[in-house]
């Protein structure tokens, strides 16, 4: 919950459309429009619209400076997220068709149930294409989307920024609004409480806090004493602050080890 909030600013905040509001909240960039001049509707649906509670706020702030943004990156000036993998733009006009990105991106922004419309960014390969801020383009439009709506599902709660974990759960564990990470091997919730799960809090205030984030967790879903992809998986998250990246990076590594 933002500084200074009370229970009552949460009363009347619009229920379900608030949550809506959160996955539609950066049509914009998957459409390739600036924010100043992007549409206040897409297909009939409002989107673009502020997320309330201050959640975008905090979200990008986990993942992005503050201050005015810089060019990172020479010559990449687009929304498609470049890969910490390769080093490569992850969209790839063959495999993203216009008529299967546009598929895709009605699926992600047109839908009504909350509930429906995170596990469709929770499981979309298309949003995963996409960077946050094209001054950092290794950020993930993906993960930033999914961590603005755990935060806003935590802050209607209740609960405040320094109350919340990152909890390790397994892998069939899906927590409406709250997981931000689901892979065939674990996943991973934003949450005020850890249910017996291994967690870490994610700290007094949001930063860039990933790395000290993940080494603090109470256990690992790591094998890092016989896997050499999990030692290498580790080793890097351990050196990454930007949360949208961190989850991206973990997406990406378990979906080469999958199709390997």
């Amino acid at each position: 919950m933002p500084e200074n909030a009370t229970l009552s600013d949460f009363q009347g905040d619009g229920g379900q459309n608030v949550m809506v509001a959160a996955y539609r909240h950066d049509a914009h960039k998957l459409n390739g429009e600036t924010h100043d001049y992007a549409p206040d509707t897409f297909h009939g649906v409002p989107v673009n619209q502020t997320v309330p509670h201050g959640a975008d706020g905090d979200a990008s702030a986990l993942s992005r400076p503050n201050g005015k943004p810089e060019q990172t990156v020479d010559n990449h000036e687009t929304h498609y997220r470049l890969s910490l993998l390769t080093g490569d733009s992850h969209y790839d006009p063959k495999e993203f068709s216009r008529p299967r990105l546009s598929e895709a991106i009605n699926d992600l922004l047109t839908g009504s149930d909350p509930e429906v419309m995170h596990r469709a960014w929770l499981t979309s390969d298309v949003a995963s294409g996409f960077n946050e801020s094209i001054y950092y383009p290794y950020t993930s439009l993906k993960f930033h989307t999914l961590l603005v709506a755990a935060l806003l599902d935590n802050y209607r709660a209740g609960h405040e920024f320094a109350d919340l974990l990152l909890v390790v759960d397994d892998s069939e564990e899906i927590v409406p609004h709250r997981t931000v990470y689901a892979g065939d091997r674990f996943a991973l919730r934003i949450d005020g409480s850890a249910g017996g799960q291994p967690w870490a809090r994610l700290g007094s205030r949001p930063w860039r806090s990933w790395e000290s984030a993940w080494k603090r967790l109470t256990a690992h879903p790591l094998d890092v004493n016989h896997d050499k992809h999990d030692m290498v998986l580790d080793a890097n998250l351990r050196r990454i602050w930007s949360w949208s990246t961190a989850l991206q990076y973990i997406e990406d590594l378990e979906t080469r080890r999958e199709n390997a």
